[in-house]
């Protein structure tokens, strides 16, 4: 399968497609996961959702590590170089872009839905995080930097490592009420 939707998004490459891909997977990157998630972690101080914080910021550290070690144990090669668009050196699986979007974007619709704030909860505004990440990972797939398996992975495990860190942070926070 990997192999194929490769061949097929070759075959149907578009110069602007491309180029907006470019844009996608640039501001799609572990360096931009980092920055957004920053900015929202400095956000819910501010508002004082400290928790919320800390599931941000826990659930991006350690989620970089652990796709950083998924990585090198299974120590995936990228697709090849004439297909692939990226110059890029680590191991391919699991999609690190897919995965730290999804651990963004798990726990940005988390916090939006607990949040005080009606607005907030608009399905428009919670589908942008899921949106995101999808078109971060499709655009992984279309300039070649990475397998279809790998965006599929890097999606699953984000998700599950952004609703890890939900579920523990919420277990603290109940267990530290009065």
């Amino acid at each position: 399968m990997d192999a194929d939707v490769l061949q097929w998004m070759v075959e149907h490459r578009v110069a602007w497609v491309t180029s907006l891909f470019w844009v996608i997977t640039t501001l799609g990157n572990t360096v931009w996961m980092f920055v957004w998630s920053i900015a929202g972690c400095a956000a819910l101080l501010t508002s004082g959702r400290r928790p919320d914080a800390s599931m941000v910021g826990g659930a991006m550290l350690t989620g970089w590590g652990a796709m950083s070690l998924a990585k090198l144990l299974w120590g995936r090669a990228r697709p090849p170089v004439p297909e692939r668009l990226v110059e890029i050196s680590s191991f391919s699986f699991p999609s690190g872009h897919a995965m730290m979007s999804a651990i963004l974007a798990t726990v940005t619709i988390a916090v939006l839905v607990t949040s005080r704030t009606p607005w907030l909860h608009r399905r428009s505004l919670l589908a942008l995080p899921v949106a995101g990440t999808l078109a971060i990972g499709f655009s992984r797939i279309y300039l070649g930097a990475h397998w279809t398996t790998d965006v599929l992975a890097g999606w699953v495990f984000g998700a599950l490592w952004g609703l890890l860190w939900i579920v523990v942070v919420r277990a603290i926070s109940r267990d530290q009420r009065p």
